[in-house]
């Protein structure tokens, strides 16, 4: 059993890693279905996914990964220097570092009328796609939330647009089942530093 979780959990990092899937759910189910388990087969959690996906790019993504990384955090401080008046919070896998090609990034901004922000992005000559992104809640309702998708320097950018009111419920994190870690621009400066 232990071998199998492994061996599910190493697979799964390769495919998120080479194969670019960054649904670490897909990412697993085709990790066993591979090793040829059965489809109830127990797969492990998506913390273990994730920690093997930042250790499998330590190990082989060499140069092209910590240019991936820092061109990533680059463009996030550049987004939230652009989105400085609704105060942006860094989360996701840019702040974690199990970033690949495929990853966007991720930002929580706060305004009571979404609309602000799309005001804001058309006056800077940003054309962005508006969308959705539903994020469970610590009382585990779902919230659907507007999203604008972006770029900046090559690097996707999402925006979640929370309420003010928001700013101090933080969403939970599919990857470990806790609140996502949120970082303000001083926090992701320090980190892009790194």
């Amino acid at each position: 059993m232990v071998h199998q979780r492994s061996g599910i959990i190493e697979e799964a990092a390769r495919i998120v890693c080479v194969e670019l899937l960054i649904d670490y759910r897909q990412a697993k189910r085709k990790a066993a279905q591979r090793l040829g388990l059965p489809p109830n087969a127990p797969l492990p959690d998506n913390a273990a996914i994730h920690a093997a996906v930042l250790d499998y790019q330590r190990l082989f993504g060499g140069d092209d990964y910590l240019r991936q990384l820092r061109a990533l955090r680059r463009a996030a401080l550049a987004a939230m220097r652009l989105l400085a008046a609704f105060s942006p919070r860094l989360v996701g896998a840019v702040v974690s570092g199990a970033v690949t090609a495929a990853h966007r990034v991720q930002l929580h901004v706060f305004s009571d009328a979404a609309e602000a922000v799309d005001v804001a992005l058309l006056d800077r000559g940003i054309d962005f796609e508006p969308g959705e992104r539903t994020f469970r809640l610590g009382d585990g309702r779902e919230q659907t939330i507007p999203l604008l998708r972006f770029e900046i320097d090559g690097c996707g950018i999402d925006v979640a647009v929370f309420a003010e009111d928001e700013r101090r419920h933080v969403p939970i994190n599919p990857l470990d089942g806790k609140p996502f870690r949120r970082l303000d621009y001083a926090q992701a400066e320090r980190l892009a530093a790194q």
